[in-house]
């Protein structure tokens, strides 16, 4: 029987009881990697926790609860604890992380030697493994999904240390051919980056009889979302970056919808206070955060599933919209193109109120079938991105 790769997987995106849907997609990957049986896969999952008073604040006083040790379909994931500097320190972050987990992998690399050492995100992550498997003598990957290059590269210390992170890095691997050469032109070896496309649990997101899901979620007392009329929905974390002003704005061109806005986060008190202002208030519910569990039912009650951000590579939630069967209304960003191959996976629309509402009437006034649309997303497994995941870190480690 061949030995097992043995790969030591850090990630500071990474769900734990205060932040249980936080980087679930990483979760899910890293679990079907470690299914596989030809990964003998360890986590890594640095935690960041300010320095006392800070450390008793919201969000950071529930930050302590994960535990030390946990495991995820037979890896063993380890918490350790860095020390985080809100909003000032993030630039010098993987410093902190290398000086917190180094003692912990040295007596895990001692215990059972590594193969190869893998980061989940370039920032801070990367430039973190980059120095860990230096000392160690190992080589390593780092993977980009989106915000990690297009926010981080903006600042010049670690665009430094993501771009020297990346010259010694033996592969990288980015969620999109567009993020690919995004990083390109960041001066990133191109012959070393692979696309790597995210992955999907069909069991849970698939097409339910849209009017079937209205009803269903419209009796969830958490959710509570209006029974009739046409359903926008826009998920993710309530900041400036994903652009739920904008679909806000929209609502004062579409009268006859509803908008749910599935997530929670800093800009919710703006984002009401705009609703009000623009006399759309009724129109427009804030769902707080849903859980993964009530998510399928939510995307496929929506009618459309509208997410105007600024950058992504490749959203999981495009995919997971599309395996319910509801269209998508994005800008063209990332890998916007490579999932929108056909009319019936929605439209993309520039970054405007206008335009989001008139993409948002074109698919209304000629609605394609659930099952056509998820049709779409019939080439996302996370079957097929463990597969392609393993086979990657097999080259890389020479095996």
């Amino acid at each position: 029987m061949t030995e097992k790769l043995r790969v030591l997987s850090l990630s500071t995106l990474f769900p734990t009881p205060a932040r249980p849907g936080f980087g679930k997609f990483v979760e899910y990957s890293l679990a079907a990697a470690a299914r596989r049986g030809d990964i003998d896969l360890t986590i890594v999952n640095p935690i960041g926790i300010p320095p006392w008073p800070l450390s008793l604040r919201e969000p950071y006083h529930t930050y302590d609860s994960a535990p030390q040790l946990s495991e995820l379909d037979g890896a063993a994931v380890h918490y350790p604890r860095f020390t985080l500097y809100p909003r000032f320190g993030g630039d010098s972050n993987p410093g902190r992380i290398v000086k917190a987990v180094m003692p912990l992998v040295e007596k895990l690399h001692r215990e059972a030697p590594f193969d190869l050492i893998d980061a989940q995100f370039f920032f801070p992550d990367g430039p973190a493994v980059a120095e860990i498997a230096g000392r160690l003598g190992l080589p390593f990957s780092i993977k980009a999904r989106g915000a990690d290059i297009h926010f981080w590269s903006k600042r010049d210390h670690p665009r430094e240390l993501m771009t020297a992170a990346a010259a010694k890095a033996t592969g990288m691997l980015a969620v999109s051919e567009a993020l690919k050469r995004d990083m390109v032109q960041l001066g990133m070896p191109e012959d070393r980056i692979q696309i790597h496309y995210t992955g999907i649990d069909h069991a849970r997101f698939t097409p339910l009889p849209r009017k079937q899901a209205r009803t269903l979620i419209s009796a969830i007392p958490e959710l509570g979302v209006w029974v009739k009329g046409t359903l926008i929905v826009t998920t993710g974390a309530l900041i400036e970056r994903k652009g739920q002003r904008l679909v806000i704005e929209a609502m004062t061109r579409l009268p006859d919808a509803h908008l749910a806005l599935a997530g929670a986060g800093p800009d919710e008190a703006a984002l009401r206070a705009l609703a009000a202002r623009l006399g759309v208030a009724e129109q427009v519910q804030f769902l707080g955060q849903v859980s993964h569990d009530l998510l399928p039912q939510l995307l496929s009650a929506a009618n459309v599933l509208v997410l105007p951000s600024a950058s992504e590579g490749i959203a999981n939630a495009w995919i997971e919209a599309l395996a319910c069967g509801t269209p998508l209304v994005i800008p063209d960003i990332g890998g916007a193109r490579e999932v929108l191959q056909d009319p019936s996976a929605g439209r993309i629309a520039e970054r405007t109120p206008e335009a989001i509402a008139a993409a948002i009437r074109e698919i209304l006034a000629e609605p394609y079938a659930e099952e056509d649309v998820a049709a779409n997303a019939e080439r996302f497994s996370w079957e097929r991105n463990a597969a392609e995941l393993a086979t990657y870190w097999h080259s890389l480690a020479g095996r």
